[in-house]
């Protein structure tokens, strides 16, 4: 060989002496049993036709929005989300070859032009086409959904932040200067612009427009740069300006905030959460979005991503968003204290469905401290008839009003006060009422509850339920099986913050990580010889 042959670009001269062998097809390449030809015949069986009308036109020789599918999944199966990194295991990968069926390697952009514009438009519509293969094969029950979330950090940075308070809080000041600029504008060039004690945007741009015109009316020159002495009124034009600035700009942060309390300035729909994955032990707020999961036999059937760091206003919308996309319903809801609430109890009835939600008080419940604190009414008994609990020392904390109040979704819940008449000379006193925050002296305050019967009702039913044996068997299989998928994600595929921006491109990264996720699941089943279960069992006690 000579050296001067290695100096070039085609390297393929250097290597004549490299023999080429048979056999030439990759395809005998491929192992039979390898996780590759299962992702190749899982979305052959997918109906794409969502996904190819997001394209005006398929080049011929390039490859189709199925191969995208194809490697796109494969790629998250093994841990690979960046575009350049799938685009160089296109070129050296034999198992991303054998997925492309001979087509030229996609670049980078092609790939991240893929998700972020055209899987994004579809992202839901491929998830429900995954339910129900998985359906058809047996492989899920329809009848049971483990539902739980988790928090994935977004791909801003964590010093992007808007508060909401903080602006609401800047732009009630300068609503004041604001008041005050006008009233004095209206006394030095003698014009009227506030009527009816109301100052808007356009109140503004219409001073603006006046002062404008007293400009050009006596010829005043405005100046700038130093050693230049500017007028009164190119000041108050300035002024006036600057504060019609700072109000779009406040106007608009609030715009974006909507119901939340913040916002990322480079990712405007990720929210400022408090993660669990805190390197610095402060606390610090990050954004992010919170991704829920809906498990059934192990296989993440149904996902969304919202903006709440709670779970308790994302179970309505999650059941709602799934029953519109996915051809069967789920009849027994299964979730955590985190999605307790008596607006999720009372939906989950009126849509037909059971609920297995845990009380928020389940674990404390069965403390020793909890149930020696006579100050709590689950220790307290209650008279049905006389509507009425009685304490420690037998005296009766009966009804006293009932008023209505709104949750942070808009749902009206009735709550009731029970007070005691007289809690002097009692000796339980100390022990049943407590907090020092009240205005009242102690020795004149009574003891109160205030109890929402309904969610009481709801509460107690569905702890009967949970604690049954098929409840309690639900409960297992929800912390294996909707715990173990994030567990999963973030851990086995090591996927910790996303790559794009917007719910919409988060939505479809995060629906090919479940398609991976699923697909995996399958192999290891299909090679474990455990398809077709759906529930772990009880471990029997002797």
């Amino acid at each position: 060989m000579l050296l001067n042959k290695i100096l070039q670009g085609n390297y393929s001269l250097s290597s004549l002496n490299h023999q080429i062998k048979l056999p030439l097809d990759i395809d005998l390449s491929v192992a039979d049993d390898d996780p590759v030809r299962l992702v190749s015949a899982f979305v052959e069986e997918m109906d794409l036709s969502d996904l190819y009308a997001t394209y005006e036109r398929i080049r011929k020789g390039q490859a189709t929005p199925r191969h995208m599918m194809k490697i796109a999944v494969y790629a998250a199966m093994n841990r690979i989300f960046s575009s350049r990194d799938i685009e160089t295991s296109c070129k050296r990968d034999i198992n991303f070859m054998y997925l492309l069926e001979g087509l030229p390697a996609p670049d980078h952009s092609t790939i991240a032009r893929f998700i972020s514009l055209h899987l994004s438009q579809c992202s839901k519509q491929m998830m429900a086409q995954v339910g129900t293969i998985l359906l058809d094969l047996g492989e899920i029950s329809g009848e049971n959904i483990f539902i739980d979330g988790t928090k994935i950090e977004s791909v801003a940075n964590k010093y992007t932040f808007v508060w909401k308070k903080a602006v609401s809080k800047n732009m009630a000041k300068l609503a004041e200067k604001i008041c005050l600029f006008c009233a004095e504008c209206e006394e030095l060039y003698g014009l009227k612009i506030v009527y009816d004690d109301q100052i808007s945007l356009h109140t503004l741009k219409r001073l603006k427009k006046k002062l404008y015109k007293i400009k050009n009316d006596e010829g005043i020159e405005f100046v700038y740069g130093s050693g230049k002495r500017k007028t009164v009124l190119q000041r108050s034009v300035e002024t006036l300006e600057e504060y019609i600035k700072k109000l779009k700009d406040y106007t608009y942060k609030l715009y974006k905030c909507g119901n939340r309390n913040s916002y990322s300035k480079t990712d405007p729909d990720a929210t400022f959460m408090r993660m669990k994955e805190d390197a610095m032990l402060n606390g610090q707020l990050k954004p992010a979005y919170n991704l829920q999961h809906g498990v059934d036999a192990e296989y993440v059937t149904w996902l969304d991503i919202y903006p709440n760091p709670t779970d308790t206003l994302t179970l309505i919308p999650f059941l709602n968003d799934m029953e519109k996309h996915l051809p069967f319903k789920y009849k027994n809801i299964v979730a955590d204290a985190g999605y307790e609430s008596e607006e999720n109890y009372v939906f989950v009835e009126e849509n037909d469905q059971t609920a297995y939600i845990k009380p928020q008080n389940y674990e404390l419940s069965k403390t020793r401290k909890f149930k020696n604190d006579i100050s709590r009414r689950e220790n307290m008994d209650y008279d049905s008839e006389d509507d009425a609990y009685v304490c420690r020392n037998g005296k009766e904390l009966k009804a006293i009003f009932t008023r209505n109040e709104k949750t942070a979704s808009g749902y009206s819940r009735s709550v009731t006060t029970y007070e005691c008449d007289s809690c002097k000379e009692c000796p339980y006193k100390k022990d049943c009422i407590k907090g020092n925050n009240c205005k009242t002296p102690f020795e004149d305050r009574n003891k109160r509850l205030y109890v929402s019967r309904k969610l009481e009702e709801k509460r107690s039913e569905c702890l009967k339920r949970i604690t049954s044996e098929f409840g309690t068997q639900l409960r297992m299989n929800r912390s294996i099986q909707a715990e173990g998928s994030f567990a999963n994600v973030k851990e086995d595929m090591n996927f910790r913050r996303y790559l794009y921006k917007g719910t919409k491109n988060v939505l479809a990264q995060s629906v090919l990580l479940a398609i991976g996720f699923d697909i995996n699941k399958l192999h290891h089943k299909i090679m474990a010889g455990r398809t077709g279960t759906h529930l772990f069992e009880l471990k029997k006690t002797a």
